[in-house]
């Protein structure tokens, strides 16, 4: 039976990504875990299968599938790898920006780019310095004739070396409507990414550091207008970074429940399945129901971004209890796994270490919960789901007909040849075609 928020399409793609990450993903967890280094060949091919444009509409060459299907693509395949369900929902953080604030010809150049996987695009706002202060940055941009010249670095940049198109934001003025967005291709001179730096948990997936040292890059490539810095910034982190980063912790947190309740089914304890004590029992019970709640908080906030509907409430709402719940049940899983849980021949723990890397972006827990205060108290500032309706809101004319049955995949686009002989990094000016196959059954 079909869920409540979602349709046959949806579910049609819950199970060809499943599939993927049965097939492709999960054979090189062990490889990821042991060398704790970007995997640069997994990514791409992920982004090759279409799905970093879940949300691009289909004049661009898109899915145009929506937040919903966002979701459950992000889910399935963190479901399996954490650290790939990263990498999409970090690129598809980075769509935002473009489809948001993108003017026609910026649209037309990357749009089609990103859905096809030639592009994948990172959003950079995080300084050493300023951490979460998005005011506090310090890097800049200043006007030179016809470009801007940026200084400056960033970190924690998901998708940093992997990415081929940088969504930028710095400083060009003073106070809240001094800050500008840029795009910056990852061959620009004077850009460069910072070396990797092994981390806790999410191993595959990168977030490093960018430097900027006298990078030039051309006036065309500012999103908006100077000052919308800011609002690039906090747009993007809510209606993408946070449920984006919700889908994550849904999917480990999906992945806790089952591999906790195969070891109970399968782990004898007094001649019997240790599922049948019923201490273990109760906390099964407990992963079970904060699993529930979570799913529904979870998609009902990106039901209501598809519906073009006021949720800023909604989506820090879910990023806070997807967050909090998925790790109190890996938790729960480790106790349960006791000993058997510090090793690393069994996922328990990796799930506990990837839960613990969704905490703090697009915004802490106490973050959510002083965000969700000051909307109790009727000081709520922002209300990006409303003001961006017409750009998030899922169009019935977008939606692909039931009867669309792929016959072939699409073949390679031309890529754009620059004066000089060289290629860009990804192909320029490319439009989507007239007609694409459902997104639902569309094979790569």
């Amino acid at each position: 039976m079909h869920r409540y928020f979602t349709d046959q399409r949806h579910e049609a793609l819950r199970h060809r990504v499943r599939n993927f990450a049965e097939s492709e993903v999960r054979p090189r967890i062990a490889d990821m875990e042991a060398n704790r280094s970007v995997c640069h060949d997994l990514s791409r091919l992920i982004a090759r299968q279409g799905w970093i444009g879940a949300t691009v509409h289909r004049a661009y060459g898109g899915m145009g599938a929506g937040h919903v299907a966002k979701t459950l693509i992000i889910e399935e395949l963190s479901r399996v790898s954490a650290a790939m369900g990263a990498m999409v929902q970090a690129s598809q953080l980075g769509v935002a920006k473009i489809v948001h604030f993108g003017s026609e010809e910026q649209k037309k150049t990357w749009l089609p780019a990103i859905a096809s996987g030639d592009c994948l695009p990172t959003i950079a706002v995080t300084e050493p310095q300023s951490g979460g202060h998005v005011l506090g940055m310090s890097s800049t941009a200043v006007r030179d004739g016809d470009d801007y010249v940026l200084n400056g670095r960033k970190i924690y940049v998901g998708n940093s070396h992997v990415g081929d198109l940088h969504g930028v934001v710095v400083r060009t003025g003073e106070g809240s409507k001094g800050l500008s967005a840029f795009l910056v291709e990852s061959d620009t001179p004077g850009f460069r990414v910072g070396e990797q730096q092994p981390a806790m948990g999410l191993h595959g997936f990168s977030f490093g550091e960018l430097f900027f040292d006298n990078c030039r890059v051309p006036a065309a490539n500012l999103l908006g207008r100077e000052g919308d810095g800011l609002s690039v910034a906090y747009s993007s982190s809510v209606l993408y970074g946070r449920p984006n980063l919700t889908a994550v912790s849904l999917g480990i947190h999906q992945a806790v429940l089952d591999e906790t309740t195969r070891f109970c089914t399968e782990r004898q304890r007094y001649g019997k399945p240790l599922a049948d004590l019923g201490n273990i029992k109760l906390k099964l019970g407990r992963i079970q129901s904060r699993l529930l709640l979570a799913r529904l908080s979870a998609y009902h906030a990106v039901h209501l971004l598809d519906q073009g509907l006021p949720c800023d409430a909604e989506l820090m709402n879910a990023k806070l209890v997807n967050v909090e719940s998925a790790l109190e049940s890996a938790r729960d899983a480790m106790d349960i796994h006791a000993a058997c849980g510090l090793f690393t021949d069994r996922p328990v723990e990796r799930f506990l270490r990837d839960a613990h890397h969704i905490f703090a972006p697009a915004g802490t827990s106490d973050i959510q919960l002083l965000r969700l205060g000051e909307l109790a108290l009727g000081r709520a500032q922002g209300d990006w789901s409303s003001r961006l309706a017409d750009l998030l809101r899922l169009e019935p004319s977008e939606w692909p007909e039931e009867d669309e049955v792929p016959d072939e995949a699409p073949a390679d686009p031309p890529v754009t040849v620059r004066t000089d002989g060289t290629t860009p990094t990804v192909p320029g000016q490319r439009t989507g075609p007239a007609h694409r196959h459902a997104w639902f059954a569309r094979p790569r």
